[in-house]
């Protein structure tokens, strides 16, 4: 994250959580062998929109699969029809979502709502009761709206 404004938000998983439905032409997987490049290349392009910018695959895939709060089965994976990676979600087992991104011929379909609540979701079924990240006040994304649209709220 750069050296922009950001807000911490939460979302409270203890009421009800309503999900949105993947858009037809996609599903939501976890993280498979081979994900990482295509995963890396999605980010990349997304923190580049955003005016930041990860380290190289190798750095970043190191840092990453090295961190005890990765999980594989908590790194969620839109695709398309073929296959294609279209967005993810990648979680810390520590009920935080790190990472979410959306193709940019992906957006505004529904895809990252879904991945959102795809995530409080499966971190409800694990008993957390909460779901927090951070997020740049100006990310030109949309994805504050994103967040708070769907009950995520600023922690102070």
């Amino acid at each position: 994250m750069s050296g922009r404004p950001w807000l911490l938000l939460r979302k409270d998983l203890g009421g009800h959580v309503e999900a949105t439905p993947v858009p037809p032409g996609y599903r939501i997987r976890t993280f498979e062998a081979g994900d990482a490049q295509a995963i890396h290349a999605l980010l990349s392009r997304s923190y580049a929109d955003g005016g930041d910018a990860l380290p190289p695959f190798a750095l970043w895939w190191a840092k990453l699969s090295g961190d005890e709060e990765f999980d594989p089965a908590l790194c969620f994976v839109a695709v398309d029809a073929k296959e294609k990676i279209a967005g993810v979600a990648q979680c810390w087992s520590g009920s935080f979502l790190k990472d979410l991104a959306v193709r940019a011929d992906a957006r505004r379909l529904g895809l990252g709502a879904a991945l959102l609540t795809h995530c409080f979701a499966v971190f409800r079924q694990r008993g957390t009761g909460h779901l927090d990240l951070k997020v740049e006040i100006d990310n030109p994304t949309g994805a504050l709206r994103l967040y708070e649209r769907w009950g995520m709220k600023a922690v102070p």
